[in-house]
């Protein structure tokens, strides 16, 4: 691959931190995502190592859904025109079973992902927010030099494409790089908010807090699928298909479990989460989200 022999120094520091990070460490008596905190409610959330610069950024709170152009962004499927037989679909080789089975740890994520006894569901989706966001952020990083806008001009899925909607709601067509720029440094933003995460004890999460975490989840989704459907083959070469196997589980298994992210924004990679998310990944169940405990709902 060029110019990797003079990126192996940077990227086996990522290599490290991604190892030192979520899967490596005990359990602790409270299963909370330990792999950055030492407990569930320290979300300080510093830059991540290869984290991608920062585009100019709203002046404006955000907590108004006016001043916080990702948070009304979506994706539209792009139909085939004039009606004409689709391109057989290319085989997606995340899918290969000898790719599928590679993971970092077997331990049972869907325990690891329920919300603890005595812990505030606010708190909880909070820590387990920041941490994921710190953790798609680095192993977008380790691909982002191929993630270009010739070679990625546009955020799409499959047949769906993601868009971006600006300050004044206009839908804006822009390539992936720009769209996961505009995802990882809104979300930085907030996730460094008091007024939105706050870690001061006694100060009270925003009555938005709940739509906001939702919001920041299915985006962050987007960065992961992109990552699996233009960027698999780079994440192979650097044989780091198997942290990202394992991050996308404990995700899919997160959001499942509160009901953050619709399950028709997800079903555009149904195929991969069945394969992982159904037996040896920790999951309880099929590709969908049916079986998952609404725990914010019914709070």
């Amino acid at each position: 691959m060029p110019g990797l022999p003079q990126r192996l120094p940077a990227l086996c520091e990522v290599v490290v931190s991604l190892m030192e990070g979520p899967w490596r460490g005990e359990r602790l008596e409270t299963p909370a995502v330990s792999w950055s905190v030492g407990r569930p409610c320290a979300r300080h959330v510093p830059g991540p190592p290869g984290a991608r610069s920062p585009t100019e950024r709203q002046s404006a709170s955000f907590l108004g859904e006016a001043s916080l152009p990702w948070y009304r962004g979506r994706g539209k499927s792009k139909a085939k025109p004039n009606g004409k037989k689709p391109a057989p679909e290319e085989k997606k080789l995340y899918l290969e079973p000898e790719y599928t089975q590679s993971r970092i740890t077997d331990f049972e994520f869907k325990e690891l992902v329920m919300l603890p006894r005595e812990i505030d569901l606010n708190e909880w989706l909070a820590s387990n927010t920041t941490t994921f966001f710190h953790h798609i952020n680095l192993q977008y990083s380790t691909i982002s030099e191929f993630c270009t806008g010739d070679s990625c001009q546009t955020m799409a899925v499959g047949n769906t494409q993601y868009y971006w909607y600006d300050e004044r709601g206009k839908k804006t067509k822009c390539t992936a790089p720009q769209y996961v720029d505009f995802v990882m440094s809104s979300v930085q933003k907030l996730v460094t908010d008091e007024d939105v995460f706050p870690t001061k004890y006694g100060k009270e999460f925003p009555n938005s807090f709940e739509s906001l975490v939702k919001k920041i989840c299915r985006y962050l989704f987007h960065v992961l699928a992109h990552i699996y459907a233009a960027h698999f083959k780079e994440t192979l070469a650097l044989e780091l298909h198997g942290h990202l196997n394992t991050l996308y589980t404990h995700f899919i298994l997160f959001i499942r479990e509160f009901n953050l992210v619709d399950s028709k924004e997800v079903t555009v990679m149904d195929d991969l989460t069945e394969v992982l998310c159904s037996g040896g990944g920790g999951a309880g169940g099929n590709g969908g989200s049916g079986g998952a405990q609404n725990h914010v709902k019914e709070r």
